[in-house]
């Protein structure tokens, strides 16, 4: 088969190439001399940018990786003695190699379990003890993930409701964007709307798996809480001699709109590939497609069957036991789409 490799390319949509809007963008930035760390015109109006674009003023501070972007917002919010209530499949429990215990000093994270990727407020209310008792680590922070690790997306009703109950018990509240763009175009929700208005304090701003090259950043609402969060950010090495490149992306990323359209393509995508495997027999889904992630049940020698014709399926990415995934991306392609959907039937027919 000749298309393989594009085929392939739905394992992540951290494999996708940067848009043009991002690459003109640094190539734009890569003109004369800058002044360096963060005080480049890029980086003082990428604060003035993001500002507009959240409907308030906030306070941000450019990362290279979502990985940082969490970590560092979280050592922001909790003490090295305090709890991070998180979802049990979400990045910072599984896939940070315990970053955000070693950035915090080492805060301890305390998993919440759930059928559909969201902490509901009954749930949280259900962990959350030991407040004011010497021998416990004291609750301090929430992280929800929005889009969630399985495509589902907190609706804004959600989040407000979660992050109520979040402020009651007095824990600041983060939210994991790295998938920020799709469930704002999931929701037709605006940039406020999923963020302070329901009761964020403290944003990771993903662009890289959206269009950006290496591009994320920690934007904080609430001022009173970025304190030592300067220093925190220059001792984890994010602090960047030339922010400029990094800053650059993210305003071209979120101007004109590039964002809304990187994610909606790639949303469309997911829903058409959605569809066509909810078609084939044998193929279930596991979640509902919300996003650009689709997540589906496919018999183990269908796998063998799909291996042997060098499509690689994702498998575990969740935990050992999580379903095959397959992401689309801004770039993803209907051709693509369309062939991977022929090729699973085959191999469904010729098992």
């Amino acid at each position: 088969m000749s298309k393989n490799i594009s085929i392939n390319n739905f394992a992540s949509d951290n494999v996708s190439c940067a848009c043009p809007e991002v690459m003109d963008a640094v190539v734009a930035a890569n003109s004369g001399i800058a002044v360096s760390y963060g005080q480049d015109v890029h980086t003082i109006k990428l604060e003035e940018t993001l500002s507009g674009f959240f409907e308030t003023p906030v306070k941000v501070f450019p990362v290279v990786s979502g990985t940082a972007a969490n970590a560092l917002a979280l050592s922001a919010l909790t003490p090295s003695y305090g709890k991070v209530f998180c979802h049990e499949m979400s990045h910072i429990n599984t896939d940070e190699c315990a970053a955000p215990e070693f950035f915090t000093g080492g805060a301890k994270l305390i998993s919440i379990a759930s059928d559909d990727g969201k902490i509901s407020p009954q749930a949280l209310t259900s962990v959350i003890r030991g407040k004011n008792n010497v021998h416990s680590a004291q609750p301090a922070t929430l992280s929800i993930t929005q889009s969630c690790e399985v495509g589902t997306v907190y609706q804004l009703d959600e989040i407000a409701a979660v992050s109520e109950t979040a402020h009651e018990f007095g824990l600041n509240v983060h939210m994991d964007g790295a998938r920020f763009a799709n469930a704002l175009v999931s929701l037709n929700a605006s940039p406020a709307e999923m963020t302070w208005k329901s009761g964020i304090d403290v944003l990771s701003l993903g662009g890289t798996k959206n269009g950006c090259l290496a591009a994320e950043a920690v934007v904080f609402f609430n001022p009173e809480l970025v304190q030592a969060f300067p220093y925190l950010h220059k001792r984890a090495g994010q602090l960047l001699s030339k922010m400029r490149f990094v800053s650059a992306q993210l305003e071209a990323y979120v101007t004109n709109d590039v964002w809304r359209r990187n994610a909606q393509h790639a949303n469309a995508m997911a829903a058409r590939l959605s569809k066509g495997f909810a078609a084939i027999p044998g193929i279930e889904l596991e979640f509902p497609t919300q996003s650009n992630e689709v997540f589906v049940n496919i018999p183990r020698e269908v796998i063998d069957g799909l291996a042997a014709r060098g499509i690689q399926v994702t498998e575990g990415e969740l935990d050992e036991t999580a379903p095959p995934r397959f992401v689309t991306a801004w770039d993803s392609k209907i051709d693509d789409v369309d062939q991977l959907l022929a090729v699973v039937s085959d191999a469904v027919k010729s098992r």
